[in-house]
């Protein structure tokens, strides 16, 4: 009997070892340091995003979007060229505009807007921090977007370039 309170009591004490406290790592400013999200599963990453994109659409009564190939393929582009660029804008490395990039891959509609961002967040958090900003909720939120390009590039140190394109 005392063989088997010792041996669980071992078992408890190495569990206890091997448990985290749950406080974040802090850098030398303090704050804490950004947590490696690896995308693992790209089509729960898309179809996660589109959801809660229209579940926000839909509280305030706009129609839905849905994924549209080349705006995705625009959209996938772009966010791999900025990590080539190594920053978060809107042009392209050869100059391309939304509308341009969004034109060459077969897109016929009309171009409502972009929204991008340079990030080590999930994609939820990144539709977060879009709709906490007046110039990126606005294409989100637009009323005439009924298309959807949604895109990111992971580079191996884990920061993602988040892209998406909306049209109509």
């Amino acid at each position: 009997m005392n063989r088997r309170v010792f041996l669980a009591q071992g078992l408890l004490l190495t569990l206890a070892a091997c448990a985290t406290t749950g406080e974040p790592q802090v850098g030398a400013d303090g704050k804490p340091l950004p947590r490696v999200y690896r995308i693992a599963d790209e089509r729960a990453v898309s179809f996660r995003f589109l959801d809660a994109m229209n579940t926000l659409r839909a509280a305030k009564s706009l129609p839905p979007v849905s994924f549209d190939a080349n705006l995705t393929a625009a959209a996938a582009t772009h966010a791999r060229d900025m990590s080539v660029q190594n920053r978060p804008w809107h042009f392209g490395s050869d100059g391309s505009s939304p509308l341009v990039r969004a034109q060459r891959s077969g897109f016929t509609g009309r171009l409502l807007g972009e929204n991008i961002s340079e990030t080590y967040e999930t994609e939820l958090e990144t539709l977060s921090s879009w709709m906490g900003r007046d110039d990126t909720r606005v294409v989100i939120m637009d009323p005439l977007a009924t298309r959807l390009g949604f895109a990111w590039f992971q580079e191996p140190s884990g920061k993602i370039w988040w892209t998406m394109v909306t049209g109509g």
